[in-house]
């Protein structure tokens, strides 16, 4: 009996035990289930940046539902704007150029004197000569682009993506001949005897850079005699091709940051076919109403919305311009130095490991204009480099009021010249001021060098005293930035044995 009793006792002590375990590993199960629970729900008054949100068990009320979509909206009206920054800003070079009279393919803007500070095209030289084209692959077909010899050129898509290079870097080496443009999805026969180029978009921007190195007069001339461009079809007897200068010329080319930021956007979209941008990113500028083939017409709601994006939107350039947080972007990194390129990592694509690097896209559309990877190849003694002062020693912005000054040491490298230009930091231009072209170099004549062979280059409204020659003027109540272009850069500055100086503040 007793040993019956043992065993019952111990039966019901294991009992015990099991069901212990069991109640445990469900409490356990619930807490988890709980805790899953917990993490899909939201509660009933939630703060956010959209606004206060409201919900009944889960189920959204009150003005929720409008707060939300305004927010997408919003948001993805300010991925809209800055995704597609390279496309607006390369439309409104174009349309800037059409005002003046170059307003077809056959009529090329030039700048036979140069470009100076009235002519506002983001973050422009006044040492080379430039002339800007476009393309209408839709109305013309096949078009022909006959450059003559010693062209620096490209052509970039309506996005502003790389297409090919022309002239020096490109196929023809310098030498000038005949590319073709072919329309996309064009199915048609090819002739012989072109460089073949292949756009997704019908209009295009061409880009070319003629050498002065023989004078301003001997470069037009190189432009007027080898310069046509014309449509395949009328090859034999051809329209001609006219120059527009556009020297001395002030007119806008600055993309804006407002509703008509989306409806320049829209024009591009109904001119374009349909796979010039993916679906993920169409589907994006669909979210906000813009749809290839149907009316672009925001509501009242829709028009406050965009223009809020477009402030954010520019808001976003300028933060990304003067607080990179991406890798590439310092020339000396790991020093207190602020010289900075353009190009992330030099690369012009703005594509690596299978992503697209969102901010260095932004980077170069927001502040520069024309794609190729030429810009970012250097070799030594050939091609050019830059390097972007954006602000001073101490991280602060520039102030046109005070006095700043920048020294080169001696032997800067370079097998051709250098030059520093300034520009507004509002407009991203050329600075405006008494100076028409604001650079100094050593092209000029008038610049001191110190008897070390170094360069001291002064910035502020007045020049110091003596230094007149090696002054740039600045404004009072106003910020700018500089651009040291090197042309020809040798290995010293390849290498970085050889570097500028900071621009520190005089006083």
């Amino acid at each position: 009996m007793k040993k019956i009793i043992k065993i019952s006792l111990v039966a019901v002590f294991i009992g015990s035990l099991l069901s212990a375990s069991v109640h445990a590993q469900t409490n356990k199960n619930l807490s988890r289930e709980e805790m899953k629970t917990k993490a899909a729900s939201i509660p009933d008054k939630v703060q956010t940046v959209a606004g206060e949100l409201q919900f009944f068990d889960g189920v959204p009320i009150g003005n929720t539902n409008d707060l939300v979509y305004d927010y997408l909206t919003r948001a993805r009206a300010v991925d809209v704007y800055l995704d597609n920054v390279g496309a607006v800003s390369i439309y409104s070079v174009l349309a800037g150029m059409a005002e003046q009279g170059a307003d077809a393919p056959n009529k090329i803007a030039i700048w036979e004197q140069l470009m100076d500070s009235r002519t506002p095209v983001i973050t422009s030289n006044t040492s080379t000569m430039y002339a800007y084209g476009s393309t209408d692959l839709a109305k013309d077909g096949p078009t022909v682009i006959e450059i003559p010899p010693g062209m620096l050129g490209f052509l970039d898509d309506a996005w502003q993506r790389y297409v090919g290079d022309m002239g020096v870097t490109g196929p023809d080496k310098g030498k000038g001949g005949k590319y073709l443009l072919l329309p996309p999805g064009y199915t048609g026969d090819v002739p012989a005897g072109y460089f073949i180029l292949k756009p997704s978009t019908n209009k295009n921007f061409l880009f070319l850079r003629g050498s002065i190195k023989d004078g301003l007069e001997a470069a037009v001339d190189n432009f007027k005699k080898g310069l046509k461009i014309y449509p395949l079809k009328d090859k034999d007897n051809p329209a001609p091709t006219e120059l527009v200068n556009m020297s001395g010329r002030s007119f806008s080319t600055i993309f804006p940051s407002d509703l008509k930021y989306y409806e320049i956007l829209n024009t591009i979209i109904q001119d374009e076919p349909l796979d010039a941008i993916d679906p993920e990113v169409r589907g994006e500028i669909a979210s906000i109403g813009i749809v290839k083939g149907k009316p672009f017409n925001p509501d009242a709601n829709m028009k406050k919305l965009l223009n809020e994006a477009a402030i954010l939107g520019n808001a976003a350039g300028r933060s990304i311009t003067y607080d990179p947080r991406i890798s590439g972007v310092y020339i000396y990194p790991g020093s207190k130095s602020n010289w900075v390129m353009g190009y992330a990592n030099k690369n012009t694509s703005f594509e690596a490991d299978g992503a697209m690097n969102l901010d260095a896209r932004v980077l170069f559309y927001y502040n520069a204009g024309g794609v190729t990877p030429a810009m970012a190849v250097t070799h030594a003694g050939a091609g050019s480099d830059y390097a972007l002062g954006m602000l001073d020693g101490d991280d602060k912005p520039f102030d046109g009021a005070k006095t700043y000054k920048l020294h080169l040491p001696p032997d800067v490298p370079v097998n051709n010249f250098w030059a520093v230009t300034i520009y507004d930091t509002q407009t991203r231009c050329q600075l405006q001021t008494g100076q028409l072209f604001p650079t100094v170099g050593s092209l000029d004549k008038t610049i001191e060098k110190n008897a070390d062979g170094s360069y001291d280059l002064y910035f502020a409204p007045k020049a110091p005293k003596g230094k007149e020659g090696n002054w740039l003027q600045t404004i009072p109540g106003k910020s700018w930035f500089s651009i040291l272009r090197m042309y020809g850069p040798l290995e010293p500055w390849i290498d970085q044995t050889w570097r500028p100086g900071e621009i520190e503040l005089v006083k």
